[in-house]
């Protein structure tokens, strides 16, 4: 079976440039036996920063790019010149990405507009040279400051999908056929279960030029929470939905209690979905006459909450389309207290997900070379540079005596 193109979280490894060092340069020129510290200052290293583009529909583009590092900045030279800053690093990502932290799960920033652009990790400054320390009584400082290290993160980037509703019921439930129906979508349609693999998309027409984003998601199993089935993977992508629409077909034993079943697993998942609006749709109604169906409905209010929207429909037959957009249009403008930012902005179990790479990859090791300290003098450059914590420790040696 052809690996899917869907890609829909990945892991991978951020550092940004670490700052270039300080010159500690003096000006040496002919008939002039002391010129005096021109040493400039480091450049900055490069930063890190992730922009949401509506171009990008998946994560498979960083998938295999597991190492995302900037530049260093250069050192500073003599006349006091400043180092060269090291190149940003920007990681574009569809819209509706979410950034999480891969140690601890924490919730770093989401990215819901097109053209957002975060700063992921940032790059440290470049170390100031011997000129900016020149004072009256210090005329000739040989020390230059070093610069920032780099700083290094790894994130998870997890996609969830931008949509109005999303379409919630066990395989077979007629999710994939209804999508088909009422919007421009194709997605694979057969008569067996988990026939949809991976999420669809569909834009609805309503009245008046208006129109929402409606979301198909692979079905749901119960004890799909323990990994059954193809688990609670996609559920992600009704994080974001305003509206769940739970799909029951009308030949089903028992309705109000595979309902129960379907929101159970939402609870196990993620008890904030509960929130959400919620409308109960009953598929395959050519299968059942009017007065079962009034029949079905008093039923349901016994076992149900009556507040819970019902309705019939037919996507093979084309029967009570009409009807369910009016009811989504109407149910999706009703206030609510939900906030979808809060599920969004809750931290992952980074346990439960499984990447290709891990950690038999090696991380490109820091450059060392910009880190070592030249201690000779009298060379052309001058450079004399040593930390700061040097620096302290000799003032005060020297105060005591």
């Amino acid at each position: 079976m052809a690996e899917s193109n869907f890609v829909d979280y990945v892991k991978i490894y951020c550092r940004s440039g670490k700052g270039g060092r300080g010159s500690t340069h003096f000006r040496r020129e002919k008939y002039i036996p002391k010129g005096g510290p021109d040493g400039g200052d480091g450049g900055r290293g490069g930063d890190i920063y992730i922009r949401a583009n509506e171009n990008y529909w998946t994560l498979l583009h960083l998938r295999y790019q597991r190492h995302v590092i900037a530049t260093s900045g250069g050192g500073g030279g003599r006349n006091r010149s400043t180092g060269c800053d090291g190149v940003d690093q920007i990681i574009e990502v569809p819209v509706g990405t979410a950034v999480y932290d891969a140690l601890t799960g924490e919730f770093i920033m989401d990215l819901n507009r097109h053209g957002q652009q975060e700063l992921l990790v940032k790059g440290g400054r470049g170390g100031k040279g011997n000129t900016f320390f020149k004072t009256p009584t210090n005329q000739a400082p040989r020390y230059a400051q070093p610069g920032e290290p780099a700083q290094e993160r790894t994130v998870i980037l997890q996609l969830k999908m931008l949509a109005d509703v999303g379409l919630v019921g066990l395989p077979n439930a007629g999710k994939s056929t209804l999508l088909s129906v009422i919007t421009a979508a194709k997605p694979k349609i057969a008569n067996y279960p988990f026939t949809t693999l991976e999420p669809n998309l569909g834009m609805v027409r309503y009245r008046d030029d208006r129109s929402f984003v409606m979301a198909d998601i692979p079905g749901i199993i119960e004890g799909a929470a323990e990994g059954r089935g193809l688990g609670l993977r996609f559920l992600r992508h009704i994080e974001r939905n305003a509206l769940l629409l739970f799909m029951i077909p009308a030949d089903t034993e028992n309705i109000a209690a595979e309902y129960r079943l379907l929101l159970s697993e939402l609870v196990k998942y993620n008890a904030e979905l509960t929130e959400k609006r919620k409308v109960l749709c009953i598929t395959k109604c050519d299968l059942i006459d009017e007065e079962i169906q009034g029949w079905i409905v008093d039923e349901l209010h016994k076992e149900l909450p009556t507040e819970l929207p019902i309705c019939f429909i037919s996507a093979a037959a084309h029967q009570g389309l009409t009807e369910l957009k009016d009811l989504l249009w109407q149910e999706l403008n009703r206030e609510t207290k939900h906030r979808t930012e809060s599920i969004i902005q809750q931290s992952i179990d980074v346990t439960s997900l499984t990447f290709d790479d891990d950690d038999d990859d090696e991380l490109p090791s820091f450059d060392e070379e910009d880190e070592d300290f030249e201690e000779e003098w009298g060379d052309e450059d001058g450079d004399l540079e040593f930390d700061w914590d040097d620096v302290e420790i000799e003032a005060d040696d020297a105060t005591e005596e």
